[in-house]
């Protein structure tokens, strides 16, 4: 596990992304020990470290980190404009991001993928969005 330098390529991040599986746990934990390092980082999806697989790294409003596999946003409320900054991105954008998320995804627990369920809301479920798009292909 390392530290990996961050992708600017367009074609690469605009790119969706393949569904991740429990041989992207080395992936993982590149996510997250690459987060770390940089400086207010709060989230990190694979393909900004060149790897096409739907994961990503966050932390949540605790400052604990987390790694989520294949996301899907089931259900979204209370709509808001939201500027956001990207690590690959050169200039803020603004974006329709929902307060609270309703989320099927998948985490690596003993190596083996487990789904989960959950409900995220205000700045954890905005950056599950960001990350979720990143996932889709869309450049942010």
């Amino acid at each position: 596990m390392s530290i990996k330098e961050l992708v600017h390529d367009e074609a690469l991040l605009s790119t969706p992304c393949e569904k991740a599986t429990a041989a992207d746990a080395e992936v993982a934990q590149d996510l997250l020990d690459t987060m770390a390092s940089l400086d207010d980082a709060a989230c990190l999806h694979a393909n900004q470290i060149g790897v096409t697989h739907n994961l990503f790294a966050y932390v949540d409003e605790k400052d604990k980190p987390h790694v989520m596999l294949n996301p899907v946003i089931k259900l979204g409320l209370a709509a808001s404009k939201q500027v956001e900054g990207c690590f690959t991105h050169e200039e803020p954008v603004t974006v329709t991001r929902y307060d609270r998320i309703k989320v099927a995804y998948e985490e690596l627990l003993d190596g083996k993928l487990v789904a989960r369920k959950g409900d995220f809301r205000g700045w954890v479920a905005q950056l599950i969005q960001h990350m979720a798009d990143h996932g889709k292909g869309k450049f942010i």
